[in-house]
């Protein structure tokens, strides 16, 4: 990933919508991007515009719940897990950035699930998963020039 654009693979990270989910939404013309030597970018416009759509906006907010209802239902867990939910009240800019933020720690981390999305004024990130490694991504977000 570079900081202007994203991968198909990114935006299935964020919207936790499979990467086939989203070629047929390429295909029917809901999501738009360039594609360029086989691969798929996106601008952050591209993906704005794409979460605005009402289905697709309660596609994700169904992914969301879903996701932290999974979480609390599961009570067999092997390993500690931690489910952290963080509402970030900023800029498109900044909230593209954080968001870009995640996307490169993720490609890292193989025991989190990470989602993001973007509402009005607010940036919703939602992590789950090995409490450490989650402790570890959030120790490394306070870290950053993001917290003032």
């Amino acid at each position: 990933m570079n900081n202007d654009t994203y991968d198909l693979n990114e935006v299935a990270l964020m919207s936790g919508l499979t990467t086939r989910t989203l070629r047929n939404y390429l295909n029917q013309g809901f999501l738009k991007g360039d594609k360029a030597d086989g691969t798929w970018r996106f601008t952050v416009e591209d993906i704005e515009r794409f979460f605005a759509e009402p289905f697709v906006k309660e596609s994700l907010r169904i992914k969301r719940t879903a996701a932290v209802f999974d979480f609390l239902a599961d009570r067999k867990k092997d390993t500690e897990q931690t489910c952290v939910i963080l509402d970030i009240p900023s800029s498109l800019q900044k909230g593209n950035a954080i968001a870009d933020f995640f996307c490169r720690m993720m490609k890292d981390v193989s025991d989190i699930d990470f989602r993001y999305d973007r509402d009005g004024g607010c940036g919703r990130i939602i992590l789950y998963g090995a409490a450490e490694s989650v402790a570890t991504l959030m120790k490394a977000y306070y870290g950053t020039e993001f917290k003032d």
